[in-house]
This record gives C-alpha cells, structure tokens and sequence, in this order.
C-alpha cells in the first residue's frame, strides 16, 4: 500500500486506542480533500483487521503490515471476508463508455448500498474477531435514506465492527452521525511532505515537476496528481496575466476557451475549474479596502459559476470564458488606482 506521510498524530491515536483494547467502534476522519484521508483509512483498516488475527505481532508505531500477513494478502486481492468498503458506484451510461472513456461516478453512496451491508453485518467475521468498513465519502450518502440507514448500523453496531468516515466537509453531515463519531482531524501536508508522497507515487518524475505540482497541491497529493501532466502551470499564468492586466478585448479569454473546451481537454478543463478560485484566492493576500472587495467577490462568483459547470454540465466553451471574465475583474481600473 502506499506509504502514509504527514499523520503522525492520527497513526499515533488509533494505535492508542487499539492498544487499549477498547477501540471506538465509528471514527470521523475529517480534513480537506485530497490530503491522503483515503490511504490512512485502508492502511488502519487493513492494520486493525491484522491486529485481530495475530495480536501482538506487527510492527509498533506504525499501520504497516508485512506484505507477508494473510490479512495483507486478501487485502490487496480484494477479497478479505472481514471487510466492506463503500463508494460511489459508476453511473450505467453505455453512451459515455463506449470510446473507453473513465465511467462517471453517481452523484451519492444510495440507500440500497448501505443496506447491502446487513448480511455482512448480521454475521461473524471471519478471520478475527473484528470487521472494518470504510465509507469514501460519508459526505456523499443519500439523504436522508442512506444517512438513517448507516446511523442504525452505528447506533447499534455488532461487536467488533469498526466504521472508518470519511469525511472533506463534517458539517455536512447528520449531527446523530457526527456524535456516535470518535474525531481524526487531518491538515494539508508540509511541502517535505508532500514531495515525498508525490516522488513515490511518481518515481519517473523529475525535480521541476514534482516542485510544480507540490506548489499547485496546496498540502493535497490527491489533488496535485490530479493536476499531473496537464500544464496546470501555463493555465495559472494564463489567468495571473488577465488579473494583472485585464482582458479588455477578450482575446486572452477567448484564446483559454479555444484551448480548454475540446472534449479532448476535459482533464484541463476541470483542473481550470478547480484553479480560478484559488488564483483568486491568492490575489485577496494582496489587496486592501475596495480592491479587496473586489477580490471577495469574485471570489464567490467564481466558485458558484465552477459547482455550476460541474453540476450542470454547463457549456465548457461558454464557462471558461465567463471564469476569466470574472478574473479579469482584479486588473486593477483607473479609479482603484487613483484611489
């Protein structure tokens, strides 16, 4: 599995807990999205399931498991009896998949897959005394259907059972849910850190690359992979020059739509997506009074137009001129500069 960097703290709490031999049996794991909550949750997940089939026996300090373990083995066939984990399932689009394309993803965790967990649940595990399931992301159940249904399991859970949550935005979710949940907190990773995470997932990768999308990741690997091999750093300038100048005529903006809104670019289309808040964002460090206020709208405006092309599947062409029209705004006009 990969490596787990930047989460000592967490490591260090659930190996506690563990070692107390009475684990809480439903953990949040709430922190930004894309900074490796995922990873630690099947790294503790395979960990406590090995733990129950041969106490006392693994390394100390660390969720590591030999490769050698049997609990290691089943758990990277996908085929370990004692665990579930529960995602959301591709949509069923022949049209979409047919040139091979990725599928695209439901828009949430259904009531009827929380409910598949019953006969799971209604028996023994197998090879321990223990079961673990992973919800990615809790923040994606079905409400209010899917929701109830895992809070049942929750308030109610058979012995040895141990929920993992995942969650980018606990406020989200039923406060009944966030209350039966023991809270592992995860912040952005240092950029040490961070390049460590990006070199072993990417060892062909040279050092400009790696420092480029570190920069870009802000403290999340799983977003700055998501940026990899897209140019994110010529979409950055791009829009840093339309707020540093403006875009009067509308050729620079014209020139990103041309770019990003071939079916081909959709990879960089939605990374321009995710980008324009954040130049945005960048920009408010350096703005006081008015100008700041500017900034802050745009700001706003920017993130709901960009849920809305998600969302909406809006017109990639039309968006991305919109986007740059709304960063266009920060150049700074004859009476801000006056002022």
């Amino acid at each position: 599995m990969t490596m787990l960097r930047g989460h000592q703290p967490a490591i260090e709490a659930l190996l506690a807990a563990n070692a107390s031999g009475a684990i809480h049996h439903a953990w949040l794991l709430a922190g930004p999205q894309g900074v490796g909550k995922g990873t630690f949750a099947r790294a503790a997940a395979l960990r406590l399931l090995a733990e129950g089939m041969t106490p006392g026996s693994l390394p100390s300090g660390t969720l590591e498991v030999p490769a050698s373990h049997q609990a290691a083995a089943l758990f990277a066939a996908g085929s370990h009896p004692d665990y579930r984990e529960l995602q959301r399932l591709p949509k069923k689009d022949p049209a979409k998949t047919a040139d091979g394309a990725s599928e695209e993803l439901a828009r949430s965790i259904t009531v009827d897959q929380v409910r598949s967990l019953g006969p799971f649940l209604g028996v023994k595990p197998s090879l321990s005394p223990r079961r673990v399931i992973v919800i990615d992301a809790a923040d994606e159940l079905e409400r209010p259907g899917a929701s109830n249904a895992l809070l049942k399991s929750l308030e109610e859970p058979p012995s040895g059972t141990i929920f993992l949550l995942i969650s980018h935005a606990p406020g989200r979710l039923l406060p009944t849910i966030r209350s039966r949940c023991r809270v592992l907190r995860f912040n952005p990773l240092s950029d040490a850190d961070m390049a460590g995470v990006l070199g072993d997932a990417m060892p062909d990768a040279d050092g400009e690359e790696i420092a480029t999308l570190v920069r870009f990741g802000e403290g999340a690997p799983g977003k700055a992979l998501g940026y990899a091999g897209l140019e994110i750093g010529e979409i950055d300038a791009a829009l840093e020059a339309i707020a540093r100048d403006g875009d009067r005529s509308a050729t620079r903006r014209a020139a990103l739509a041309r770019q990003l809104s071939p079916k081909a670019a959709q990879p960089r289309y939605e990374a321009f997506l995710d980008r324009v808040p954040s130049v945005i964002a960048r920009a408010a460090g350096m703005r006081t009074g008015e100008d700041l206020r500017v900034v802050l709208d745009a700001y706003d405006e920017s993130r709901q137009v960009a849920a809305a092309a998600r969302g909406l599947s809006l017109d990639p062409q039309g968006t991305v001129h919109e986007l740059a029209g709304i960063v266009a705004r920060l150049a700074p006009t004859d009476d801000r500069r006056r002022g």
